[in-house]
């Protein structure tokens, strides 16, 4: 279905949707009310009044939604047929308590299979799937708990060796128009097919679940939750997903998803995390689909169990960054598999625990102010960190294995890490930059006066983006580089060496990069000293001021093109800051190059603070969490023209007056500005 098909299906859907009754409708844009709960797991062996109960104590804690595995292992009976029952009972119990459904398909897989198969192994498994679509959807489809389908429980990862992955692949790599390169393209050996290739598949499979949904339930909406966002990422084509998806989602475990982040930063990790999925969500609304709720034992890569405080921190980043709500993983232990026992926010007697009961007063207090929230959007800052897809591709290929990653810079996850740690530097000063992938920011503006972009050593740039960047300098913007941005090509050809085609913009070559050691001292003759990591870049300087080191050596350039300018220092400041965990030199040297003063943000950098901010209509909603270990007061700036702010929510004893506001460590404190 080409996209012109695809927009007038999805208009014919939304008309249709807005005539069926209130009582199934689901979140298809982003004015809807926020729904929050948490996943019920449904297995064997279970009572009735169990399963009762269940849903029960999801409605007493201000819940309504849930999401449900639908295993094809137990919806058949000993002869083979289809039998619902067990499940049945979960929707009669669902509309009785006014709790809504996500049906998470789960196609028959093996008993050690947690978190389901990602793609069909031959056609005929791909057939035995579409069947069992056939089935689920037609019987459940009429259902009044329905709330909308997941197709597939987090996509990415997979093998691309199977029988119907090499039959896409055939077909997909004659689909492939021939591009020219540059001829030592041709001779060199690095292929990124697979990578290509995994990035169309998952399209491929999750579009095909769609249909098949489609074929049976035209309705009601179609959701899908991303994983591990920061290694994963490269695999999601988020545009394309758009074209056939109602919402977006994720699964934001800390056990799982955020090995990037040590404990105290798991916050900071929810924010980048949540920023990621709103951008890709583009123009459809997103939902944060899994929240950890409990207890990992062996599951997981770090155990730990949840605090209330960081039940609450989590909960309120989705929300402040746009999620219509969010579901826990999850709501009751299921008794068998790999995960037994485990991620539960309730007790092994089916008691509510404490992270329960925080979770649900924050739901009670988003219910009682629907119209507020529902009509509350992110406010982002003008500052943009962009990665690339490319850039982790040739990562993976480029980095060694020799040196068992001793160095960041020579491991995977270094072009993701950099980009964080901007993220984190310029939350530090409570401001809000989004999170994009380089193909979702709009380049198509005349006019960026006032707008950043950040490419913390994205080391391979396309030569079609050279002039998008350009673009954006001559009309205004700023645009800041560091690390190795731009080392490479998407053909992994530096294009550093002879003649570097961003010389005009970024106001020079580099001459040379040394090797220092892990950390070392980047100082800057104007008397700024910066933490580095591995790699020091020099530059041969031809256009605008040269950012020089003690040593008179050119570490880097400040360079006007057109109404706009380009701060390039091609050294690892990111993490040398992450790693020395000390952004305040970094903003110290970033800062003059950044118009804040109409942002909304902290007077000063704030170690350990974090802020997210909601506009709805004339109010402005702010999160405020403190991940420090001491009680602070911060000074907010920005906010001269909102009066009589109250505390809507707090998990301590945290205040705000006027401007003003003490936070306790680990508190969480939410402000209504009228």
């Amino acid at each position: 279905m080409n996209e012109k098909k695809f927009k007038l299906y999805r208009i014919f859907l939304i008309i249709v949707y807005m005539s069926i009754p209130a009582a199934i409708k689901s979140q298809v844009s982003g004015n809807d009310v926020l729904m929050f709960g948490a996943e019920i797991f449904i297995e064997p062996g279970q009572s009735d009044q169990l399963i009762e109960d269940w849903f029960k104590t999801l409605s007493d804690h201000n819940m309504n939604l849930t999401r449900i595995r639908m295993f094809e292992n137990y919806m058949k009976n000993k002869s083979g047929k289809w039998d619902f029952s067990l499940f049945d009972k979960a929707f009669e119990y669902a509309e009785k308590y006014n709790v809504k459904i996500y049906a998470n398909l789960f196609p028959e897989t093996s008993f050690t299979d947690v978190g389901g198969f990602k793609f069909p192994y031959d056609r005929e498994h791909l057939n035995r799937v579409a069947e069992y679509i056939r089935a689920l959807v037609s019987h459940f489809k009429n259902h009044a708990a329905l709330y909308g389908w997941v197709p597939i429980n987090e996509p990415g990862g997979g093998s691309i060796r199977d029988p119907l992955a090499r039959e896409v692949f055939a077909e997909w790599k004659n689909s492939q128009e021939v591009e020219e390169k540059n001829p030592l393209a041709d001779i060199h050996h690095f292929s990124f097919d697979d990578h290509l290739f995994l990035l169309y598949y998952n399209t491929w499979y999750l579009e095909w679940l769609t249909r098949e949904i489609r074929k049976h339930d035209p309705i009601h909406p179609v959701h899908v939750n991303t994983h591990q966002i920061f290694e994963n990422v490269a695999q999601y084509d988020f545009p394309a997903w758009n074209k056939f998806l109602t919402s977006l989602g994720g699964s934001a475990h800390a056990s799982w998803h955020f090995g990037y982040f040590r404990r105290d930063k798991y916050a900071l990790a929810m924010s980048a995390n949540s920023e990621i999925i709103l951008s890709g969500a583009g123009k459809i609304p997103w939902l944060m689909t899994e929240l950890q709720g409990g207890n990992n034992i062996y599951s997981g890569y770090e155990p730990l169990c949840p605090t209330p405080e960081e039940i609450a921190q989590w909960l309120w980043i989705s929300v402040a960054t746009g999620s219509k709500g969010a579901i826990f993983w999850c709501l009751n232990p299921r008794m068998s598999g790999t995960e037994a026992g485990e991620w539960a926010m309730l007790d092994f007697q089916n008691k509510p625990t404490k992270r329960l009961t925080e979770a649900g007063k924050i739901a009670g207090i988003i219910n009682k102010h629907e119209d507020l929230f529902s009509r509350a959007k992110p406010v982002n800052s003008k500052i943009n960190i962009l990665y690339n897809k490319e850039s982790l591709w040739v990562e993976h290929r480029m980095t060694p294995g020799f040196d068992n990653n001793k160095f960041e810079a020579r491991a995977p996850g270094a072009v993701m890490k950099s980009a964080i740690s901007y993220f984190e530097a310029f939350s530090q000063m409570g401001l809000q930059p989004t999170f994009k992938e380089f193909q979702e920011f709009d380049f198509e503006k005349k006019e960026y006066s006032g707008q950043t972009i950040v490419l913390a050593h994205q080391i391979a740039l396309p030569e079609k983006e050279h002039d998008k960047l350009r673009h954006f300098v001559s009309n205004g913007g700023t645009l800041i580089v560091e690390g190795l941005t731009a080392f490479y090509d998407e053909n992994v050809i530096s294009i550093m060496v002879n003649e570097f085609p961003l010389s005009d913009l970024f106001g020079g070559n580099v001459s040379e990069y040394f090797f220092e050691k892990d950390l070392f001292n980047l100082e800057l003759s104007n008397g700024h000293t910066l933490k580095a990591h591995a790699f020091k870049g020099i530059v041969n300087a031809k256009e605008g001021e040269k950012i020089l080191g003690t040593q008179r050596e050119t570490i880097g350039t400040i360079n006007t093109f057109g109404k706009g300018k380009v701060v390039w220092l091609p050294s690892l400041i990111g993490i040398g800051a992450r790693n020395s965990n000390n952004y305040k030199p970094l903003l110290d040297f970033l800062m003059p190059f950044l118009d804040i003063s109409n942002e909304l943000h902290f007077e000063s950098c704030q170690e350990g603070i974090l802020m997210k901010n909601l506009k709805s209509g004339e109010n402005m909603i702010s999160v405020i969490i403190n991940k420090s270990k001491s009680n602070r007061e911060i000074t907010l700036k920005g906010f001269h023209q909102y009066k009589k702010p109250k505390v809507l929510y707090q998990s301590k004893t945290g205040k705000i007056n006027k401007n003003r506001v003490t936070v306790n460590s680990e508190d969480t404190l939410v402000i209504l500005w009228n």
